[in-house]
């Protein structure tokens, strides 16, 4: 075939992955754009600049949301999801990006108590290549 094929090496035989994007924080990382973001994306009522309601994303890696989970329980106690993880990481990163004199107010939306199996399994996450030692210092993700 000459033509009209697009590859990508996370399709080659035998990689392919159960979903596109398999991430450990599930329900996060879609490659589609649902109604609810769509609908954040639609100008604002009464804004005549056409402002929307979404400032924007960040990404965050399925590492990080590890690194941050145990930072958090060694450091605050809080044994929280990967949900939660991910929110505080991008939260740091918000942080970061405004600088001091800011508030920043994140939710953290599950405890870790759902995430046994997986996500607070030292052997599962090792298995995948995480580092499950809680980080000393926060600063580990100011340098990406």
């Amino acid at each position: 075939v000459n033509h009209g094929v697009m590859f990508a090496a996370t399709e080659r035989e035998g990689t392919r992955r159960r979903q596109q994007v398999d991430t450990l924080v599930e329900g996060v990382g879609l490659n589609r754009l649902t109604r609810n973001f769509a609908n954040l994306l639609k100008p604002m009522q009464g804004d005549s600049k056409g402002k929307c309601m979404l400032d924007g994303a960040v990404s965050v890696s399925d590492r990080d949301a590890v690194r941050m989970s145990r930072w958090l329980m060694a450091n605050d106690g809080l044994f929280i999801g990967s949900s939660g993880a991910i929110n505080c990481v991008t939260a740091l990163h918000v942080a970061h990006r405004l600088g001091p004199g800011h508030t920043i107010v994140t939710i953290l939306a599950d405890s870790g108590q759902r995430h046994l199996t997986k996500f607070w399994n030292d052997q599962a996450m090792v298995s995948l290549g995480h580092d499950v030692n809680a980080p000393a210092t926060l600063d580990i993700f100011e340098q990406q």
